[in-house]
């Protein structure tokens, strides 16, 4: 709940922000700084949280730990790439394949009840997926129309 906060709050903040200094509603790239600053929020959880998210990771994988540290990583690099223009549309690519190989962890951490903060057995349970999963497909959405689908310009646009 707390990244989806944190992305609609900041989303609407870039796009006021946005507005105020340019003059114009630009919601893709509101809707990157967004996802930028809620992967760096949840890039943090990697190194404050790290039992409880190396807990998420099945035991049958090596390096859990590392693991951890190096998703947190990754999300630190996903938030950057979303704002360099040259390179957002891979990026975004990127980052939906990363949300899609993530989800498993989702889905074991809620089966077993674990807690992501402290790793112990005391976590939402299964009645979370109801939220996570459509959190998740909402989260590569937002990346496609964000990152990677052309804003197609409006008849307005054009006649500037």
């Amino acid at each position: 709940m707390k990244p989806l906060i944190v992305l609609i709050g900041s989303f609407l903040i870039g796009l006021i922000t946005i507005k105020l200094v340019t003059k114009e509603f630009n919601w893709q790239l509101a809707g990157r700084i967004a996802m930028a600053v809620m992967l760096s929020f949840t890039a943090i959880g990697h190194f404050i949280y790290i039992e409880g998210m190396t807990a998420m990771i099945p035991e049958i994988f090596p390096l859990r730990r590392e693991l951890v540290y190096a998703t947190g990583i990754l999300e630190i690099l996903f938030a950057v790439g979303l704002l360099m223009p040259k390179i957002k549309p891979k990026t975004g690519w990127v980052l939906i394949l990363f949300f899609i190989t993530i989800l498993p962890s989702n889905i074991y951490a809620s089966l077993n009840n674990i807690n992501y903060q402290t790793g112990e057995l005391n976590g939402s349970g299964i009645e979370y997926l109801w939220f996570r999963i459509p959190l998740q497909i909402f989260f590569i959405v937002w990346v496609y129309f964000s990152a990677i689908k052309v804003k197609v310009p409006t008849n307005r646009e054009n006649l500037k």
